[in-house]
């Protein structure tokens, strides 16, 4: 499975970049009682960027389907964790 590339959609859907992945700044005001976080992420469902299945997607095989959870590479979106595993 590649994994590697995360926003595998824009390079199956012309015209979109960074596709499943979105990013914000929030404002921070001067008397904020916690740390800043600059940029904050959120994951965008592929039903907004891809209206419909196009013709001749690529396909994952069906090992790596099952692991991935979908059959198209394009649709595939990873959860990463932002817990540490020391503190469970």
């Amino acid at each position: 499975m590649n994994t590697t590339n995360v926003n595998a959609a824009a390079h199956y859907v012309p015209h979109v970049s960074h596709a499943g992945y979105r990013e914000w700044r929030p404002f921070i005001g001067p008397h904020d009682p916690c740390p800043p976080v600059y940029v904050k992420t959120y994951v965008v469902p592929p039903n907004q960027y891809i209206p419909y299945q196009p013709m001749n997607l690529p396909q994952y095989s069906l090992a790596e389907a099952l692991k991935a959870g979908t059959l198209w590479p394009a649709l595939y979106s990873p959860y990463h964790s932002k817990c540490s595993k020391k503190g469970r």
